[in-house]
C-alpha cells in the first residue's frame, strides 16, 4: 500500500475524514495517470462501479446509504440469466410485470452488456428535495 493511501486511512481512523471522503480521495489517486499509462484523452475510461448515494432526513432521523456495485457483478448477472431455463425466465418476467418493472429477461444478452455499460458511464441521476438527496452515477 502506498504512502498516500496510508495517510488517507490514518485520517479516517482519526475521524478527520469520512469514509465517503476517503473513498473519493482514493478513487482520485487511482485516476492519476503514471508515466507508463496512456493519457485520458487517448481512451475513454470505462466505469467500474455503479454508485447509489442517499441522504434522507425523515422524522428527524438521518439515514445515509452508500452502495457501490461492481460493474462486473452486472456482467455476471446477465451471463447467469442466459443459463436460466426459459420457463423460469417467463415466470420471472410475469413477477417483474406485477411489481411494476416491465423488464424482459429473455431479451438480455451477454454480448449486449458492454454497450450498456459504455452508456452507463455517461449516466448521472440526481434527485433532491428539502428532506432527501439521491445521487446515482458510475465511476
Amino acid at each position: 500500500m502506498n504512502e498516500q493511501r496510508m495517510q488517507i486511512l490514518e485520517m479516517v481512523a482519526e475521524n478527520k475524514l469520512t469514509v465517503d471522503e476517503a473513498d473519493r480521495l482514493i478513487a482520485a489517486l487511482d485516476d492519476t495517470p503514471t508515466q507508463n499509462q496512456a493519457t485520458p484523452e487517448s481512451k475513454p475510461k470505462r466505469p467500474k462501479y455503479l454508485r447509489v448515494l442517499v441522504d434522507s432526513r425523515d422524522d428527524g432521523e438521518q439515514t445515509h446509504v452508500n452502495v457501490r456495485i461492481p460493474i462486473q457483478l452486472i456482467r455476471a448477472g446477465v451471463k447467469l440469466a442466459s443459463i436460466i431455463p426459459p420457463k423460469a425466465l417467463d415466470q420471472a418476467n410475469i413477477e417483474l410485470q406485477r411489481s411494476g418493472m416491465p423488464i424482459d429477461l429473455t431479451r438480455l444478452k451477454p454480448e449486449d452488456i458492454d454497450e450498456l455499460i459504455d452508456h452507463l458511464g455517461d449516466m448521472t441521476v440526481e434527485v433532491e428535495d428539502h428532506e432527501n438527496k439521491v445521487h446515482v452515477f458510475c465511476e
